[in-house]
């Protein structure tokens, strides 16, 4: 039960910094407080009685008992990544996991114990050093806890799986304080339920992943322009290609970047980014179809390190309206409002993004982990980002109108959910592992404290 009291929030404060210290915590009064409470989405401006600072899974666990006995809303912050801001709560406690970035690599054995506060770059840089990485998406700045938790689905995913095919254990702190290591063997419903089900049973504090080689790597950024043709034959050149080769594309406004011509700024492009594991001989062909689609406005694909695809982090906090969904094909009719919808938009980017699935992602069973949307071809993000939040309306209107003539049903990865996932948890999970779902979380947090998530509910 939640008592949104100030008696119970000034008792929240003192009884934190009595078990942590007085430097692990930042109220609204320290000069820390305003870049401390900021998360990545510029859309939400949210102010906790304190942000809590752990300097490990003991101290961690304090926070989730205090917390929980006073009765104070919560969220728990990795990398600030959430696109509905649930890495900051109003008038509660944020449980900050940024101090918690020890990293064991085994070389060896090909595997990494990883605390939750180092982000997807960091982690990725470390391992790079010794040829190998696990999957984490795209973008540096992603913390690998929200990341995992989610599915993870990026630029290692075809040859490789989700990042939670890669995950071996975890330690989690539960609703009741405790500290719980969890794997195929103990606790395996939670471990199982830790491989998409969200941020909703526990704060995690490490992860124990599988490495992989990618110390022969070819990738970068290959850009068409966009028409109806050029856009359906890319995509489906994307899909039958290896599972060596995964692609993440975006349909959208060209930017003025320096590598293309200034005649096309402002019109819709084709930007894709290319990931190929592998030798680079095999590279070269099974990239040649798609440079092949159509003459190329700009062609930076090459042999590099894989971490140099991670793009970083944009400073400009951007606000965004978005929507997701999965599908499993792409017609030229569909494309064409696409490229129409992205040519009429007043947002300084509007965007479609194809995730392209496939791969070692469909081989793994779909009930063999909470994440279950394996047999989709491709993720899809609408999306149109702005700088003017009075123009809110007029942009998610066109986010609304495009997605809806796209989608062909049910579907989202609560990954990329905003503020709308509240209505749209049933479809990120079938039946059988929602019920599956509902059950542990009343097994392990029955009292829904850690609910400031895209939520499932106890029984």
């Amino acid at each position: 039960m939640v008592h949104d009291t100030r008696e119970a929030k000034s008792g929240v404060v003192s009884s934190l910094r009595l078990a942590l210290g007085a430097n692990a915590l930042i109220t609204p009064e320290d000069p820390r407080y305003e870049r401390a409470r900021r998360v990545f989405s510029g859309g939400y401006d949210r102010h906790p009685v304190v942000i809590a600072l752990p300097g490990d899974a003991g101290e961690v666990a304090k926070v989730v008992s205090i917390v929980q006995e006073a009765g104070v809303e919560l969220a728990i912050r990795g990398g600030g990544h959430s696109p509905a801001g649930y890495g900051v709560v109003d008038g509660g406690v944020v449980l900050d996991l940024s101090r918690l970035r020890d990293l064991e690599i085994d070389v060896d054995q090909r595997t990494a114990w990883a605390q939750t506060g180092l982000t997807a770059g960091e982690y990725t840089n470390a391992t790079a050093r010794h040829g190998l990485a696990t999957g984490f998406g795209d973008t540096a700045s992603v913390g690998i806890g929200g990341a995992t938790l989610a599915g993870g689905l990026g630029l290692l995913s075809r040859k490789y799986g989700l990042t939670v095919d890669d995950l071996l254990a975890a330690e989690i702190v539960t609703a009741d304080g405790q500290l719980q290591r969890v794997d195929d063997a103990s606790h395996p419903d939670l471990f199982w339920a830790l491989k998409g089900g969200g941020g909703n049973f526990g704060v995690v504090t490490r992860f124990k992943y599988r490495l992989r080689d990618v110390s022969q790597f070819t990738g970068g950024v290959l850009v068409h322009a966009a028409t109806p043709d050029i856009v359906t034959k890319f995509i489906a050149a994307a899909d039958a290609a290896p599972d060596e080769l995964s692609t993440v594309v975006m349909v959208m406004s060209a930017p003025p970047l320096p590598f293309l011509p200034a005649d096309v700024h402002g019109k819709p492009i084709l930007l894709a980014t290319l990931a190929y594991n592998g030798p680079s001989e095999s590279a070269e062909r099974a990239i040649a179809p798609l440079r092949a689609v159509a003459a190329p406005l700009a062609d930076l694909v090459g042999p590099k390190p894989y971490q140099q695809l991670l793009a970083p982090e944009d400073e400009n906090r951007p606000i965004a309206a978005h929507r997701n969904m999965f599908l499993d094909s792409l017609d030229e009719e569909a494309a064409a409002r696409i490229v129409a919808a992205v040519g009429t938009s007043s947002a300084q980017v509007p965007a479609v993004q194809f995730r392209i699935m496939g791969g070692a992602v469909a081989r793994v069973p779909a009930d063999a982990t909470a994440f279950a949307h394996r047999h989709r071809r491709m993720m899809v993000n609408v999306i149109a980002i702005y700088e003017d939040a009075s123009q809110a309306t007029a942009h998610e209107a066109w986010v609304a109108t495009l997605a809806d003539s796209l989608r062909p049903g049910p579907g989202v990865y609560t990954g990329f959910l905003g503020e709308e996932g509240g209505g749209l948890m049933h479809e990120a999970y079938p039946d059988a592992t929602w019920d599956r779902l509902v059950s542990i979380k009343g097994k392990y947090d029955p009292g829904n404290l850690f609910h400031h998530n895209h939520n499932v509910p106890p029984e």
